[in-house]
């Protein structure tokens, strides 16, 4: 069921629920005229005692009201200590507050921001914004491949009460925007691999996109190999799925405006047995999400779109699926890429590398971008060193990293500066071909950067490349994010764009 998420001065009806955020330590709502005397005496005595309810960041209280008469429950938020709060934790809050709606089988809600007592309008409307993305990205659901759903009452609408009802209506216009491009990176995720291969991939996108305003090309096999994608096209010679390479092209600068475009690019392996490297058996069902990088490059440009963001960018995703055969690339094996340069294969399950390089010198022929960047869950070292918390970014300019850092504190999607060093790049050669596939046992996470950094041809192009393996998938619900793909990348880079680049 979708959440539909609007905003109000003073709401006319008050629905089944009504959701009171309050700062730690509140001991009266004051001034507060959605509730009758009788309803609100027994709301103060609450926020009196403080025993049930202090106000602590993230904590709830529900209370059955049966003496109003349209309200069954009213739901106090906490908001922690005033001092210390920033509106970006009212989107953690906005999504915990979902689960408690549904316990609760809320259908209509609204959060009355009134006990807050926050006298800037633009900050008011930013932590209605935050609530209200909150809720959003909670409520996404992927059920396609269940049968017998049974169409049931639930959570349908919730109304944000707020001072600043036209300037938060404003931001969440955008915000939903980006929210939509979340909730396609993660259906694309979530898809199984037997319907989501390379083919479909770059299908779905072009029905989903195309009507946005997205330009479309996608390159089959046969026009790889002439083009040149070699070290892509070794990837996906095991799979009977063949290769292919999706482009997507917003142009939201007005014609006649001139501006080199930004680009970015995504490792989509929609599927990774490792190869002849085989992986072991346990947990290899996640490696249908090892397109997660494609995912969010696809999430981003569909947010651009939606958002009819001014700025002009390119997206590109490598497709392959990775699987062992008699036609499978080898452990041995020395492969040409497009760039010119040899790759001697030490390790097939290396491959999304291989299928970046490919993508990376193409943008930097046709399109020569101003900046690019590049996603990827590409090494199980980045997790061993940064776990779940952080993406690791890998950055080779102060002024790149110094925006995407930025964006990264507004959003909340974290992201940790990893080194660039020259000794990344000579670990990464071949005694027998210009480069090799894999480097030493340690640092794995910063080789593959330095790898890659081979193929970028010019240090004076803006480059960040993103190792987002640690933030691939949650295997529990989190605040803002059902248990699945998490469509990482998206609001970072959406935020990046709309601070830095749009004219």
């Amino acid at each position: 069921m979708t959440l539909n998420i609007t905003f109000s001065k003073q709401p006319k009806n008050i629905t089944d629920t009504l959701i009171i955020p309050v700062f730690a330590g509140k001991k009266s709502l004051g001034n507060f005229d959605l509730l009758d005397n009788v309803t609100k005496k027994s709301v103060n005595t609450v926020l009196k005692k403080q025993k049930a309810f202090s106000g602590k960041a993230e904590s709830f209280y529900v209370m059955p009201t049966p003496a109003h008469d349209s309200i069954e429950h009213i739901v106090l938020v906490g908001f922690g200590d005033k001092k210390e709060f920033e509106a970006l934790m009212a989107e953690n809050i906005g999504g915990k507050l979902l689960p408690v709606l549904k316990q609760h089988k809320s259908e209509k809600a609204t959060v009355s921001l009134a006990a807050l007592g926050i006298s800037s309008k633009s900050d008011e409307a930013d932590i209605a914004t935050h609530i209200a993305l909150g809720l959003k990205l909670r409520s996404y659901n992927f059920d396609t491949y269940k049968t017998g759903k049974k169409k049931t009452k639930g959570l349908s609408k919730v109304v944000v009460a707020t001072n600043a009802q036209s300037l938060a209506s404003a931001l969440y216009k955008d915000a939903k925007a980006v929210s939509d491009g979340v909730f396609l990176a993660r259906d694309l995720m979530n898809e199984p691999p037997n319907n989501l291969y390379p083919a479909s991939f770059a299908s779905k996108v072009r029905k989903d996109l195309k009507p946005l305003g997205v330009d479309i090309e996608v390159f089959d096999e046969k026009k790889m190999e002439k083009l040149g994608f070699h070290s892509h096209l070794a990837v996906g010679m095991g799979s009977a799925r063949k290769p292919r390479v999706l482009i997507m092209r917003w142009n939201g600068l007005p014609k006649g405006k001139k501006a080199d475009p930004i680009a970015f690019i995504g490792k989509g392996v929609t599927f990774d047995t490792g190869g002849i490297s085989l992986k072991p058996g346990p947990g290899m069902e996640d490696m249908k999400m090892d397109m997660g990088g494609s995912a969010a490059v696809v999430g981003l440009m569909n947010s651009l779109a939606a958002r009819k963001a001014k700025v002009n960018a390119v997206g590109i995703v490598g497709l392959a699926e990775n699987m062992p055969s008699s036609n499978a690339y080898r452990p041995g094996d020395i492969i040409n890429s497009m760039a010119g340069k040899t790759i001697e294969v030490l390790n097939t399950d290396a491959e999304g590398r291989l299928v970046l390089v490919d993508a990376i010198t193409y943008v930097q022929k046709t399109v020569k971008p101003k900046m690019m960047i590049d996603l990827a869950t590409l090494t199980g070292a980045m997790m061993v060193a940064l776990g779940t918390e952080y993406c690791g970014a890998f950055v080779n300019q102060d002024k790149l990293w110094d925006q995407l850092n930025e964006a990264s504190i507004q959003t909340g999607e974290k992201l940790w500066r990893m080194p660039l060093d020259k000794a990344y790049r000579k670990e990464m050669e071949s005694k027998i071909a210009d480069l090799k596939n894999l480097g030493g046992r340690f640092g794995g996470a910063c080789s593959a950067a330095g790898f890659l950094q081979h193929f970028v041809e010019d240090d004076k192009t803006a480059w960040a490349h993103l190792d987002i393996a640690g933030k691939m998938i949650h295997k529990s619900d989190s605040a803002t994010a059902p248990a699945g793909g998490i469509g990482f990348g998206v609001r970072v880079l959406d935020r990046l764009v709309a601070n830095n680049y749009e004219k």
